[in-house]
């Protein structure tokens, strides 16, 4: 694509007559890795939970590869190519690797009006080559995500979109409860991205980490952008005044 991969106009939402949202409008480029920043209120989580299809705007359009969208849900947005991972992220810890990998989108050996037997050989011989694709080093696709780390918890998330070939990869607060090396790692997820040809948005409270790893900034409060700067083009100071 020549032209943006997201396209978000004039974008309003209300909650109980609250303006989370006062006319955004946004461009997101292919292969970029954009990030997201402003304090609790800023309106960032309403932006990306519209884009991810779990709330829709009031006002306002959406065009995605170059098509106006109206998302009804998640599972509209994922099909479309757009992957959210959230800092809380929507994996069972009581539930095994390869299961999490494959949740809500099981291969089966055979169906009939969808339902069928899974094909488990296949979510594990894939879960483990998902998993390598992103350098991770987990004993077996058999172990309980439970059992992982929260380092490693995003990076199998991670892994699941890559799998799936999003285009648009959005995660939330991704390094939030880290330590410094899983932190590390994750930022490497994410500097990796535009390798894969894969767009990433990253929502962060820490500013030094989208600094690190981020091509373009843009900075949320109360409802409105009020900054977007390419990274090499901006400072923390400058972001800090405006928040």
């Amino acid at each position: 694509m020549t032209g943006p991969i997201i396209k978000v106009r004039n974008l309003h939402k209300w909650y109980s007559g609250v303006h989370a949202l006062k006319g955004i409008s946004l461009d997101i480029h292919p292969n970029e890795a954009l990030g997201l920043v402003g304090d609790n209120g800023a309106g960032k989580s309403t932006l990306i939970n519209i884009l991810s299809g779990t709330q829709r705007p009031d006002e306002g359009e959406i065009t995605y590869e170059g098509r106006q969208v109206h998302f009804r849900g998640p599972r509209d947005a994922m099909e479309a190519g757009i992957e959210t991972i959230y800092q809380y992220n929507s994996m069972v810890p009581t539930m095994s690797i390869a299961r999490n990998m494959f949740i809500g989108r099981e291969p089966l050996k055979a169906s009939v009006f969808g339902l069928g037997i899974m094909d488990q050989a296949r979510m594990r011989a894939d879960s483990v080559q998902a998993i390598a694709d992103v350098d991770l080093h987990l004993r077996s696709p058999d172990a309980l995500v439970g059992e992982l780390s929260g380092g490693q918890r995003q990076g199998v998330a991670i892994a699941r979109a890559m799998h799936f070939k999003s285009k648009v990869m959005i995660l939330d607060e991704p390094t939030n409860h880290l330590a410094v090396k899983e932190t590390q790692k994750v930022i490497g997820f994410v500097k990796s991205l535009k390798d894969l040809g894969i767009t990433g948005v990253f929502v962060s409270h820490n500013m030094h980490h989208v600094f690190e790893c981020c091509d373009r900034i843009v900075a949320m409060a109360r409802g409105e952008i009020v900054l977007d700067r390419r990274v090499k083009d901006t400072s923390l100071e400058e972001i800090l005044t405006v928040l």
